[in-house]
């Protein structure tokens, strides 16, 4: 393979990749790269190798615009012979064939539109040769009028992570793919638990790993003798439920009402380790369901926000100080088993509960245990129905999304979402809180979400070792 049919491969490649972003929403990637490869076979024997991608291009754009009215908008502005000044064209001397000596006067009559007469290319299939020519010079074109030249995309590159569950709707965003894009990155994701990134994902496939939490940062930083890492958003800790539900346990002194509505942990364990159930709740007619009163979690075995819910609950059940030592750990891990073990089946990831609360409804998940960006997300997408609320735990956790750069392009990603100020903004649309904190409280009031504007009951959570300690306890507790 010679130098310039690499070139031109290369080209393609990243013209492709350009493309299937642009029309992610009205075409799939099959369809682009099958367009692309269709267009890009009628240039076969022409002697403009060095331009065949930016004409592809083009007119892929073009075709598949005809089709796709709002990708039709993105495109960038055609420069055309009839609306070219004689003084402007610049041509390589030796691709183009024999084109009209412009002189390069600044003359009036020099200044005119010129119109570039070439000869046609007989035969069905083909672009005419003298639209090619036209098509080429306007890629190479220096424009004098003032007006600046618009720069093609930078080239893309690759580079793939294993994130946390709840922030595959974001990295999923065409509108967060594109402002990657304009930044030359395409990122691929694969969503995990984020206990399993930090325990058994194999990190060597991966440019970053993105969990849900400090310690599995943390962790994954010692394992992989990796200094930098970056905190781009947070999200606190809360619970999904129904106002039913919440005035239910307002009654029983669980729920105290206010701005937000605050879910309190000590009394919530009383009811849960004494095995009161639902149906045995004062003036209980809402819900009268004879099963424990549990909020439902993910599986602590994988699960990053379970393991936040154990943080929590080992807090509250330590006497309001953070569980460390091993006395500690003995002492709080009877009750906190209890929390996961009543449960019955538990998802592995953070998605599955919630889905199940904003499809099904309270029958089986009267109160759910999420991150607060997952219901504000909901609310922007117009998925949370009248009757569902937030409630926020007294004490909660602040779950800090940790990106570790595994190589530098896993470190280019990590500063594009903490600095660029687009990836912010879409970020606090996916609900999720950044250092532009007034950008996510728009957010919430826009879509009449009740948010927390002040968190201050929030506690910090126990060294990696000790959760690890507890949470390999609560796995044998399953049996």
């Amino acid at each position: 393979m010679s130098v310039d049919t690499l070139r031109e491969e290369q080209a393609l490649r990243r013209a492709t990749d350009h493309l299937v972003q642009v029309f992610s929403g009205t075409h799939s990637a099959e369809h682009v790269e099958g367009t692309v490869e269709t267009i890009h076979r009628r240039f076969d024997g022409h002697p403009v190798r060095d331009f065949v991608p930016i004409l592809v291009e083009r007119m892929v754009r073009r075709e598949l615009a005809e089709a796709s009215p709002e990708a039709a908008a993105d495109l960038r502005p055609e420069v055309t012979a009839d609306t070219l000044p004689a003084t402007a064209v610049k041509t390589p001397s030796d691709d183009i064939g024999d084109l009209p000596d412009t002189g390069g006067s600044h003359s009036p009559e020099a200044a005119r539109p010129a119109r570039i007469q070439l000869p046609r290319v007989r035969g069905k299939g083909f672009l005419a040769l003298g639209v090619v020519a036209v098509a080429v010079v306007a890629a190479v074109v220096v424009v004098n009028t003032g007006q600046e030249e618009i720069p093609p995309p930078p080239p893309l590159t690759t580079v793939r992570g294993v994130i946390g569950s709840e922030k595959k709707a974001f990295f999923e965003d065409p509108r967060v793919q594109k402002a990657l894009a304009d930044k030359g990155v395409k990122v691929e994701v694969d969503p995990a638990g984020s206990r399993q990134i930090a325990t058994s994902i194999d990190l060597s496939r991966y440019d970053f790993a993105f969990p849900s939490s400090a310690p599995a940062g943390d962790r994954i930083q010692r394992q992989r003798h990796v200094s930098a890492k970056y905190t781009p958003f947070s999200s606190p800790m809360a619970i999904a439920t129904f106002q039913p539900i919440a005035d239910l346990l307002s009654k029983a002194g669980v729920v105290k009402k206010g701005p937000v509505l605050t879910f309190n942990v000590d009394r919530y364990l009383e009811l849960a380790t004494t095995d009161v159930q639902w149906d045995q709740l004062t003036g209980n007619t809402v819900y009268p369901v004879r099963k424990n009163i549990l909020v439902s979690t993910t599986d602590p075995r994988t699960s990053n926000s379970a393991a936040m819910y154990l943080a929590i609950a080992g807090y509250v059940a330590n006497g309001g100080t953070i569980v460390h030592g091993a006395a500690a750990e003995k002492n709080v891990l009877p009750l906190v088993s209890q929390l996961f073990t009543g449960q019955g089946y538990t998802d592995n990831t953070s998605e599955g509960p919630f889905k199940e609360y904003l499809t099904v409804g309270m029958g089986p998940t009267p109160m759910v245990w999420i991150y607060e960006a997952q219901f504000v997300d909901a609310a922007t997408q117009g998925q949370i129905k009248p009757g569902m609320v937030l409630m926020y735990p007294s004490p909660t956790v602040l779950s800090e999304h940790t990106l570790v750069p595994l190589n530098a392009s896993g470190d280019r990603v990590g500063r594009l979402l903490s600095t660029d100020p687009e990836l912010q903004r879409l970020a606090a649309e996916h609900g999720f809180r950044s250092g532009d904190a007034a950008q996510f409280a728009k957010v919430a009031a826009d879509h009449d979400v009740h948010v927390a504007t002040d968190l201050i009951d929030v506690v910090e959570t126990p060294s990696y070792d000790t959760l690890e300690h507890l949470l390999d306890g609560v796995a044998k507790s399953y049996g």
